[in-house]
């Protein structure tokens, strides 16, 4: 090698080593703003996700209070947290209420549990079993309990924790809800910040996939919440109708239950409770509009879900119920999202992929 070509290589090992310096710097600095930010990511991606959620509801009351956006926003904020927080009063009332009551048929020696309904012994595979339970359970309550003692210390650490996550899932919420409200407050700075990004990330594309982002989550909050919603208001009806005791906890463990697809669930014992303590034609009625609640979803699901996303609806389910297997409730919009996105690229990669093949 000649001295004109070890001179001419100096400069480029020169700015070759300066890259290498900056981005490595540049990946320090990253991974320290994500080990400083890392608290505080699911509180922001919750309150986006709220934010977009509600956005066109926004713009509608932004449009009533003639532009008054902060306004707006703090009407918004207000709305959603008194959405939060009926739910977990009328909790607090049932689970008081349920307390008291107990607590006064203990003192009255009173029967706790209703004895069983006739003819639960031929019910099959468990109707003997059952019934027996269930005796021994409304003659002397603590007896069944003590029998059951191993059972039920074996799952109280695992409903401890349970209550724990709920309580911090409530908190989070709630602090989710107050930083939706201050992203709509500041809608026009945040909606030129995604602009940016979405140009970045997709190039000439990141107003389409802009657009499918909130669409896909506000698919999500219609399909999957928005029917959790209508058929605990339906189911709600039914419990006050035929007098269930504690409703506000029926109501929200149903509410719950119905959010993670498993409604059904809550309306069994429901069902057998009111066959135990009503009369058959009561009973039946109820069943009937358990049914009726139960299968609800299978009609409005499709009707609510993948509404206005430029992706099938199986995508968009799929991705919902994958996500919150694997991230809980904010997976329910985050799958989505990523599923989407990732099916309209794949689209787009098969666009632009060769569609003749090179005869032989």
């Amino acid at each position: 090698m000649t001295f004109q070509g070890i001179a001419h290589e100096k400069p480029q090992v020169s700015l070759a080593l300066e890259a290498s310096i900056y981005i490595g710097l540049m990946l320090v600095l990253a991974i320290a703003c994500f080990l400083v930010l890392r608290p505080f990511i699911p509180l922001l991606t919750s309150g986006i996700i709220i934010a977009v959620a509600i956005h066109p509801e926004f713009r509608k009351l932004e449009t009533i209070l003639k532009g008054r956006n902060i306004l707006a926003a703090v009407l918004c904020t207000l709305i959603l947290l008194a959405l939060l927080i009926l739910p977990a009063v009328l909790l607090g009332e049932g689970l008081v209420a349920g307390i008291q009551r107990v607590t006064t048929q203990l003192k009255e020696g009173t029967a706790i549990v209703p004895p069983p309904p006739p003819g639960i012994e031929n019910w099959p595979i468990v109707g003997t079993r059952l019934k027996s339970l269930w005796t021994q359970a409304s003659q002397d309550l603590s007896q069944t309990v003590t029998s059951f003692a191993p059972q039920i210390k074996s799952i109280l650490p695992g409903l401890l924790a349970t209550s724990a996550n709920i309580g911090l899932m409530a908190l989070q919420l709630l602090l989710s809800i107050v930083v939706a409200g201050f992203l709509l407050g500041n809608a026009r700075s945040a909606y030129e910040f995604t602009c940016s990004l979405a140009n970045k990330l997709f190039g000439n594309r990141g107003a389409e996939f802009q657009q499918l982002i909130g669409a896909t989550i506000r698919s999500v909050t219609l399909g999957i919440l928005g029917v959790a919603v209508v058929q605990a208001v339906f189911a709600a009806l039914g419990f006050w109708l035929v007098g269930l005791p504690a409703v506000g906890v029926w109501i929200v463990f149903f509410l719950f239950a119905a959010v993670l697809q498993a409604g059904v669930l809550v309306l069994i014992p429901a069902v057998i409770y009111v066959f135990a303590v009503a009369n058959v034609t009561k009973a039946v009625i109820f069943l009937a509009w358990c049914i009726i609640v139960g299968l609800m979803d299978n009609v409005l699901k499709p009707l609510m879900l993948g509404r206005g996303v430029a992706v099938p609806i199986a995508v968009v389910f799929l991705g919902a119920l994958g996500g919150f297997v694997a991230m809980g409730i904010i997976g329910l919009f985050v799958g989505a999202i990523i599923l989407s996105v990732g099916y309209k690229l794949f689209l787009a990669w098969l666009e632009k992929a060769p569609t003749t093949i090179a005869e032989t």
